[in-house]
């Protein structure tokens, strides 16, 4: 594939990345209506990333198929295109929650209100919005990777903006310290998964996908190859918050600015498991996963969701509760690595359709709770703990029946996204168990781990709608974050209960079929066809 395709390919992340950089200009202006506007910038730009990605896929139906066997059909635009899409629906709504950070900035709010002579290294507007595009450019970077060195960018594109995201309350110290450990923890685990990543190189002598995955086919997996790729699923741990490489997620969930945690939850985690997905695809899918990166994932799978949800019952502050129910969800999720290389077009069996599926239902459920965190403030601080909730049924209705949507659905209860999305999860893995029987027993700790999760979730459910109200806490001025919180919600309960075409999306963009692409080329690897 020349330049010029790749370009091709890559023009949504050049709208996001045109976006970001036109923000971080406008960002220094003087006035506060063009400051004001970078939200408006941030939001066109998704919009415009989504166009191009279904412009792009139009186009390519109508070139001639390429075959693609097996888990090689996930080399084609299709996944990559999907990947992209849900980045822009859920990046749109991640926009409306955060879209009054800034406003929400003492020192921001401080210079526009000519409390304070304008100094641009002070207001954190444009520069968020375009760390915020940055980001979900990274993560649709990573999607439509082709090599070794793409890949490792990418992660890096979509972490690296967070850092600073996290720490943008400069004026909060548990923003500093978060930020500060979700850096240098960062730097750890990249350069984990880098070290892993040199060791493939190392073992096939190659970093583009296509060559990786016909050395391996050719030659089998060495040693030396073998460590690489568990390195490397060590080092992208970090990114999906799993075990044992999940200890910064509840300090740095709690100090971040309530919407950035929203973010956090979504974004990396859905970068981190497309990029396990694509290094996974490079092994041969004749006999499944080989035995060791089997039982690692059954192994890390158990122990993260279960860590999630023991310590997630031990908590008070509802952000930290959010964020071990984050870390158990990723458990959930991993089960479905286990059937990747399944040659099925059924959604239930299908391992990357399931993840992928799961990514949107558990991004709008988790999406929902803490946009209705952010819309409460008690006295002028942010609501986190449980008392600072109770009693919300009274005073703010609406707020406690979207808080009560997405926590049933990250249960997993009919007729919510959540319990679809858990049915495609572990269908996936018993559809697998004849020649795994291992994997029956991970789905019963997964389903007994669903029913702690409950105990924690409907806690939150009793503060709202039994608890003793408190005159403290209020709903912050400003309706967007209410208005993604609503679309969030819905989407949660429209997805569950006709989210039929979706799932159908889902197992058409992983299936094991020939797909569709712009050139013609012999089979290759995940993102290897694009």
């Amino acid at each position: 594939m020349n330049m010029l395709d790749k370009i091709a390919g890559i023009w949504p992340e050049i709208a996001l990345l045109i976006g970001a950089v036109i923000s971080m200009l406008l960002g220094l202006s003087r006035s506060v209506r063009v400051r004001r506007a970078m939200v408006w910038i941030a939001g066109l730009s998704l919009v415009a990333a989504a166009a191009l990605v279904a412009c792009r896929q139009m186009h390519l139906h109508t070139s001639p198929d390429v075959s693609a066997p097996g888990i090689a059909a996930l080399a084609g635009t299709s996944m990559t295109a999907f990947v992209k899409l849900i980045v822009c629906f859920v990046g749109l709504i991640l926009l409306l929650i955060a879209a009054s950070v800034p406003d929400e900035l003492t020192l921001t709010a401080g210079i526009e209100s000519g409390r304070d002579n304008f100094d641009s290294s002070l207001v954190m507007r444009g520069e968020f919005y375009a760390f915020f595009l940055f980001s979900l450019a990274g993560v649709m970077l990573s999607a439509g990777a082709s090599d070794l060195i793409w890949l490792f960018l990418a992660l890096e594109l979509t972490s690296l903006p967070t850092y600073v995201m996290v720490a943008t309350s400069r004026d909060r110290i548990r923003a500093q310290e978060a930020g500060v450990k979700y850096f240098f923890l960062g730097a750890l685990a990249a350069a984990v998964f880098l070290y892993g990543f040199a060791l493939i190189y190392g073992a096939t002598g190659q970093t583009e996908f296509g060559a990786i995955r016909e050395v391996i086919a050719r030659d089998g997996l060495n040693a030396l190859g073998l460590t690489g790729f568990v390195l490397a699923l060590v080092g992208i741990s970090f990114k999906i918050a799993a075990f044992p490489m999940h200890f910064y997620a509840a300090d740095v969930y709690e100090g971040a600015p309530t919407p950035v945690t929203a973010f956090l939850a979504f974004v990396p985690k859905t970068a981190g498991f497309v990029s396990i997905i694509i290094l996974l695809s490079l092994l041969p899918a004749a006999g499944g996963l080989p035995h060791e990166i089997s039982w690692l994932i059954w192994i890390v799978a158990a122990a993260t969701m279960t860590v999630g949800n023991v310590l997630g019952l031990l908590q008070s502050n509802v952000k930290r509760v959010l964020a071990y129910s984050s870390i158990a969800h990723t458990g959930y999720m991993l089960v479905g690595l286990l059937a990747l290389h399944a040659n099925s077009n059924d959604p239930v069996g299908n391992g990357a359709a399931a993840i992928l599926f799961y990514l949107v239902a558990y991004g709008l459920a988790t999406s929902g709770a803490f946009a209705v965190l952010g819309s409460l403030q008690t006295r002028g601080e942010e609501s986190q703990t449980f008392d600072d909730i109770s009693g919300l049924s009274a005073r703010n209705p609406g707020l406690a029946s979207i808080m009560l949507i997405s926590v049933l659905s990250l249960i997993g209860l009919p007729p919510l996204v959540g319990f679809i999305g858990k049915i495609y999860l572990f269908g996936s893995a018993i559809a697998h168990s004849s020649d795994h029987p291992e994997y029956v027993w991970l789905v019963v700790i997964a389903v007994i781990n669903s029913a702690i999760s409950a105990v924690y979730y409907l806690r939150i459910v009793g503060a709202m709608f039994f608890g003793q109200a408190t005159a403290e806490t209020t709903a912050r001025p400003g309706s967007a974050r209410r208005i993604g919180a609503a679309v969030a919600a819905i989407g949660a309960l429209v997805l569950g209960v006709a989210g039929g075409r979706f799932v159908d999306a889902a197992r058409d963009a992983t299936r094991t079929t020939p797909t569709t692409t712009a050139v013609k080329a012999p089979a290759a690897p995940l993102a290897q066809s694009r």
